[in-house]
Order: C-alpha cells, then structure tokens, then sequence
C-alpha cells in the first residue's frame, strides 16, 4: 500500500476549515486521484455532534454544537488534545467494524508507546485506561482517553481518532461524552504523571495508522494480531 499523504497543520485548525480540508482530500481518494492521507490537527475549543447525539447528551450552559455527519454522538475538541483524521479507502469485503477495532489499536499501541496502558471495553468504542499518577490504579474506574468516530460513503472513510494529550477536561463537564453517563474522560498526561505532548504522540499515531491501512489491505490487520499475541 502506498504511504499516505500527511497533512499536519501548524497551530490550531478551525473545525469548519477542517471538514473542508477532509471533503477535499476525500474527493481525491474517490476519483482515484490519491492512496489516502492522514490529517493531523488540534483545533480550537468545539463541541460536535454526530449522528446519534440525543438532546439529553447536549451542553448544558447552551454553548454552540456543530453538527457533523460522522457516527456517534457529542464529544468535545479543542487545545492540547491530537485528532487525526485517515481518509482512506476501505478495503473489499467492506468491514467497517473491522476498521474501528483498527483505530483502538493505534490508540492503545500509541498509549503503550508514552507509558499508558489502556484497552477496550466490550460494548463501548474507543480507548480506556484506568491508569493514574503513572501506575495502575487496582478498583479505580476506567476513564476514555481516546474517541472514535467514523463517516463511510462510496466505500472511503472520514473523521477518525481524537487522543487526549494535555487538554483540560473542564468541557466534558458540560455534555455527556459520546452518550456515555457512567464512565469519565482523562489525557495520557494525567495517566502517565507526565506532560505528553500532540507532537510526541502524533509521530506514534501516523506510523500506527499506516500499519492499520496496510495491514487492512494485506488481510493481517493490527487488531487482529494483537489479538493473537495476547492469547499466544
């Protein structure tokens, strides 16, 4: 598989800006005119609501939502957390399920690489951890550290991943993230007990995703050999 094009903007990428950025490049990869690329981006402070936000998960102080058509419900972006957004064509049979357990895979391998364990949770997408202070807190709840949401047309795939890094969580406050009422939210920062930049997580995160797309399209995904090498 080719290597995707990288598109890491300097600064932060207003929301609005972003999903025109990602429409474009989409265009390109269905006309055939691109393998894919990999946005890397902070934006600034967003609320954003996918297709199954219910009104009880919106804020609660009225601030503004924008409304996306990725799956999923509402989540917050904004300073300090890495959002990366492959677009890329899925391979044949179409598994989009298959291609969510992927990106869990680059979040959790991309936690291990700064110091984070975190994991899946059956019946909930995205990363957990329920690591604090940089050790593995016994009885403690697991919190996400890292979000999915994906929109899929004409066989490519848009929107992505969302890591918190050193973001504050004080936003969260105000919604339900991704509809879930009974589970927190925390950074890789406040799990390891050290500050873990965008910049030292993103390298991890676009080497991973090249790995998904390649190992998606080559029939030995990542999530599905790590899989084995857990029972092995």
């Amino acid at each position: 598989m080719p290597e995707l094009e990288i598109v890491r903007r300097a600064g932060l990428l207003d929301y609005t800006e972003g999903l025109a950025l990602q429409q474009r490049l989409r265009a390109d990869v269905v006309a055939g005119r691109s393998p894919g690329a990999l946005v890397l981006c902070e934006h600034p402070s967003v609320y954003t609501a996918g297709r199954r936000t219910e009104p009880s998960d919106l804020p609660t102080d009225g601030s503004p939502v924008a409304d996306v058509d990725r799956g999923g419900r509402i989540t917050w972006h904004g300073p300090g957390q890495l959002v990366a957004y492959p677009i890329v064509r899925l391979a044949e049979p179409l598994d989009v399920v298959a291609w969510v357990r992927d990106l869990e895979q680059v979040i959790i391998e991309a936690a291990a690489a700064v110091g984070v364990f975190a994991e899946r949770v059956e019946g909930r997408s995205g990363a957990w951890t329920s690591q604090q202070g940089g050790r593995a807190a016994e009885g403690a709840p697991t919190a996400k550290v890292g979000a999915i949401g994906l929109h899929v047309a004409e066989g490519v795939t848009s929107h992505g991943i969302a890591i918190n890094c050193t973001n504050a969580l004080d936003a969260y406050a105000a919604i339900v993230p991704c509809g879930i009422a009974d589970a927190g939210v925390t950074t890789l920062s406040a799990a390891a007990s050290r500050t873990i930049s965008v910049d030292e997580v993103a390298a991890v995160v676009a080497d991973r995703i090249q790995a998904a797309v390649d190992g998606m399209h080559s029939r030995n995904r990542i999530s599905s050999t790590a899989r084995q090498e857990t029972l092995v």
